[in-house]
């Protein structure tokens, strides 16, 4: 705000009762939006304002308000829905600045990728022609020269929230886990001949961390990315990572509260049975039949050994 502008100050939000009113708009949202977490944040503003007027009336309904907030945040605990996240890349020249640009988008609780391949491809069929939009159905990296130059691509990943281990310490709670985020991850697996799966040695994965300009969430519900890591995990770390996954679903399979049978048979068949991919045995013979000679590696056997 500059000062010198007329009328500026004279406004009716400028003024302690403005102020108040928009932040009690403001919680009143973001309870609406299910981000009761920040509806405290909001209020521990508001109350000291209340107090110093001794406005015991308004602070009767503010402390009610929180009340509501906190019973929804034990209520609600792991149901509450906090968005789901695609990776939107577009190539083609059709598409002018967007040409190459990648973006995250932020989509409703449950949206599966059908869905929202269908939203994108609908609209941009609109603009362009609907036989000059194609959706890339893989998340392998895009060949530009392998496109054709009268076409508009879209590729669309699903991603998830990625953090750091020790970011993992500070964000506990499942709020936490799903707020203030601006790192993705997706991973696509591949083989040293182009195939992208294949026998378990021969198993690679690529992790791609992607960072957007602004964390979410945020006023847009799609921001670009303004960074990329790529990560290969070789084939036995590909198997320590599977079997850490396992591990930590069983954990949290036996320490649930209250203990849900169906769902600890379910990770233990999960576990044990090898029906779709190659089973927590074939693995200990695929990597951990003999001690490898490179000293490399031998770090990531024992790993994988500690895993087992």
């Amino acid at each position: 705000l500059s000062p010198d502008e007329d009328g500026i100050c004279s406004g009716r939000y400028f003024s302690e009762s403005g102020l108040v009113g928009l932040l009690e708009q403001a919680a009143e949202l973001f309870s609406t939006g299910g981000l009761y977490e920040t509806v405290n944040e909001v209020y521990k503003i508001v109350i000291p304002i209340l107090e110093a007027h001794q406005d015991f009336r308004k602070l009767a309904l503010t402390h009610s308000k929180l009340q509501k907030a906190f019973d929804s945040i034990i209520n609600k605990g792991q149901k509450r829905m906090f968005g789901t996240y695609f990776r939107v890349g577009f190539y083609g020249s059709k598409f002018g600045d967007l040409d190459e640009q990648e973006f995250v988008y932020k989509e409703p609780a449950i949206t599966k990728l059908p869905e929202i391949s269908h939203r994108l491809e609908g609209f941009y069929g609109q603009c362009f022609g609907e036989d000059a939009v194609e959706v890339i159905k893989d998340s392998a990296p895009v060949d530009k020269r392998k496109l054709d130059p009268n076409k508009a691509y879209i590729q669309i990943t699903f991603v998830e929230p990625y953090f750091d281990e020790y970011e993992m310490k500070d964000r506990v709670t499942y709020f936490e886990k799903n707020f203030n985020i601006c790192r993705f991850m997706y991973t696509t697996p591949f083989t040293m001949d182009g195939r992208p799966r294949g026998e378990l040695s021969e198993q690679y994965k690529r992790n791609t961390i992607l960072t957007t300009m602004h964390a979410f969430p945020y006023i847009k519900t799609r921001v670009n990315v303004i960074q990329r890591e790529e990560f290969i995990l070789t084939p036995i770390e590909v198997a320590i990572e599977d079997m850490r996954k396992k591990t930590q679903e069983l954990t949290a399979a036996t320490n649930q509260e209250p203990p849900d049978a169906k769902m600890l048979q379910m990770v233990l068949q999960g576990s044990v049975g090898a029906t779709v991919n190659q089973g927590p045995l074939e693995v200990a013979q695929v990597f951990l039949a003999e001690i490898p000679a490179d000293p490399k590696l031998y770090r990531h056997h024992n790993k994988l050994r500690l895993c087992f």
